[in-house]
C-alpha cells in the first residue's frame, strides 16, 4: 500500500515537471525522484558500492542535462538509468547485460509483472468455473436501464433535462490525467526491476578465462599445423604492415603542404585503412586463440608475432591519428574529426586487451565485457564535456580557417560564444553570416525567456546577467 501512494504521488510529480514542457531543469529534478523512489524501496541495494558509481552516474548525465541540454546527455543519463536499473536486479552480471535488464524493465516490467499475475489468476480459474453470464447481466443491465431512464425523465421534465445538460465535464484535463498514468506506469516500471532471464543466467555462467576441459579435444598434428599456419600468415602480415608504415612515416614529411581535399582524403583513407586492418587483426588473432592453440606449449613464436603485429597496428593508429591532429590544426574541430580521435582511441584500447587475452588465456567474453565498461567510462565522460562550445571556443581562437556556417549550424550550446565573437571581430565575420548569428541570438534569447521554472537551463542564468 506504501508503495502505492508513493507511486501516486510521484506520479503527479512526473506530471508537474514535464506537462507541456521542454526539457530542463526538470530532468534533473525528475533524476533525484528516482533515486530516491528507489532508495526508499530497495534500502538494502543502495548500500553497495556498484550502485553507488551507477547512480552518481545517472544523477551526473541529468545534471549535464542542465547544463547543456544536448541529445548526447540526455542518452547518456538515459542510459545510466537502464544500467542502474539493471544493477538493481542481479550484481554479477555484464555491464550490457545490465544496460539490456534496465532497458527491459523500463518498457515491460508492468507487463511482465502483469503476465505472472494473470498466469496465477488462471491457474486459479481453472480449479473453479466462472459464470461469465452472471457478471454481464450483473453489470451490463443496470447501465443500460438506468440510461433509458434518464433519457425518459429528460423528455419529462425540462428542468431535469437542463440539469443533466448544463453538466460540464471540462474540469477533467484528458491530457494531464493522460500523462499522469503515463508518468506512473514509467515510474512502476523502474520502481519493479526485471531481469531477461536467459540471457543474464548465460552472462553470470560464464567466466573470462578459456577453460581447457571445455574445448574440443583436436589432435597433436593439427595443433601444430595450425601453429605452423598462424606463423606463416602473422610473418606475411607483419612484414606487409611495416613496409605500409615507412612509405607512411615518409609520405608525412610532406603531408602539411597538402591543401584541404588532399588533407582530407589522405585522413579519411587513413581510416578506412585502419579500420579495415583492426578487423582482420582481431578476428585472426581471435581464430588463432580460440582454443587448442592456447595450451600449445610451442606457441611462443606465434604470441611474439601477434605481438608485434599488435605494436604495428599501435603505431598505425598514432600516425593516423597524428593526420587527424594536422587537419584539426588547419581546419578545426567538427564532430566528425573529434569521432575519429575517439575511435582511434578504443582502437588502441582494443589491441591492447586483445593482447591481454591472448597471453593471459582470456575468452571473447573478456574482450566484449572490458571493451564496454571502457567504452561506458569514455561515454559517461563525453557527457560532461559542451562539445558545441568547445568545438566554436577552439576554432574561432585557433584554427587557421574558421567554417563560421558550420559553426552557426550547431546547436544553440554556442549561441552565445558565436555573439561574443562577432561583437569582438566584426572585420572578420562576412554580413551573411553575421546576420545569421544575430538572427540565432536573438531567436534563442527569446526562446529562454519564455521558460519556465521547469525548463530552465545553464543558459537562462547566463542571459539575464
Amino acid at each position: 500500500m506504501l508503495k502505492k501512494i508513493i507511486l501516486i504521488i510521484s506520479s503527479i510529480l512526473f506530471s508537474l515537471l514535464f506537462y507541456e514542457k521542454s526539457i530542463g531543469l526538470n530532468f534533473f529534478l525528475f533524476s533525484i525522484l528516482v533515486v530516491f523512489l528507489l532508495a526508499t524501496l530497495h534500502p538494502k541495494k543502495f548500500k553497495s558500492k556498484k550502485i553507488l558509481l551507477y547512480t552518481i552516474c545517472y544523477l551526473g548525465g541529468s545534471w549535464f542535462v542542465f547544463m547543456y541540454n544536448s541529445f548526447l546527455t540526455l542518452f547518456v543519463s538515459i542510459v545510466s538509468l537502464c544500467t542502474l536499473l539493471g544493477a538493481l536486479t542481479t550484481f554479477k552480471t555484464s555491464l550490457y547485460i545490465e544496460f539490456l535488464n534496465g532497458f527491459y524493465t523500463t518498457i515491460a516490467a508492468s507487463f511482465t509483472k502483469y503476465y505472472h499475475h494473470l498466469q496465477n489468476e488462471t491457474e486459479a480459474v481453472k480449479k473453479r468455473k466462472v459464470n461469465y453470464l452472471y457478471w454481464i447481466k450483473t453489470i451490463g443491465i443496470p447501465i443500460i436501464i438506468v440510461l433509458i431512464f434518464i433519457l425518459l425523465y429528460r423528455s419529462a421534465n425540462p428542468n431535469f433535462s437542463r440539469i443533466i445538460s448544463t453538466i460540464n465535464m471540462n474540469f477533467i484535463n484528458v491530457k494531464w490525467v493522460t500523462y499522469v498514468l503515463f508518468g506512473y506506469f514509467i515510474l512502476f516500471n523502474i520502481s519493479s526491476p526485471q531481469t531477461i532471464q536467459p540471457i543474464t543466467q548465460i552472462d553470470s555462467e560464464t567466466g573470462n578465462r578459456l577453460e581447457k576441459s571445455t574445448i574440443p579435444v583436436q589432435s597433436s598434428l593439427s595443433i601444430s599445423q595450425e601453429n605452423q599456419l598462424g606463423i606463416i600468415l602473422l610473418v606475411l602480415l607483419n612484414l606487409l604492415i611495416g613496409f605500409f608504415l615507412t612509405t607512411d612515416v615518409f609520405y608525412l614529411t610532406a603531408i602539411v603542404d597538402l591543401g584541404a581535399s588532399d588533407l582530407s582524403k589522405t585522413v579519411h583513407e587513413g581510416i578506412y585503412a585502419l579500420i579495415t586492418s583492426l578487423i582482420f587483426a582481431i578476428i585472426i588473432i581471435l581464430y588463432f586463440f580460440r582454443g587448442n592453440l592456447n595450451f600449445y606449449k610451442k606457441n611462443k613464436h606465434l604470441k611474439t608475432l601477434t605481438t608485434i603485429w599488435i605494436l604495428l597496428n599501435v603505431l598505425l593508429v598514432f600516425i593516423t591519428a597524428y593526420k587527424n591532429y594536422l587537419y584539426v590544426t588547419h581546419h578545426g574541430f567538427t564532430y566528425k574529426r573529434i569521432g575519429v580521435f575517439i575511435y582511434l582511441f578504443l582502437s588502441f584500447i582494443g589491441l591492447i586487451t586483445t593482447n591481454i587475452k591472448v597471453y593471459a588465456k582470456y575468452n571473447l567474453w573478456y574482450l566484449l565485457r572490458k571493451n564496454i565498461h571502457i567504452a561506458f567510462i569514455i561515454l559517461i565522460c563525453s557527457s560532461a564535456l559542451n562539445w558545441d562550445y568547445l568545438i566554436t571556443k577552439y576554432n574561432t581562437s585557433h584554427a587557421q580557417r574558421v567554417d563560421l556556417e558550420y559553426l552557426i549550424n550547431l546547436s544553440n550550446n554556442n549561441t552565445i560564444l558565436l555573439k561574443e565573437y562577432v561583437d569582438k571581430n566584426p572585420q572578420k565575420v562576412p554580413s551573411q553570416q553575421l546576420r545569421k548569428i544575430k538572427e540565432k541570438h536573438f531567436t534563442y534569447s527569446q526562446r529562454l525567456k519564455t521558460h519556465t521554472w521547469q525548463e530552465l537551463i545553464y543558459d537562462n542564468l547566463k542571459i539575464k546577467q
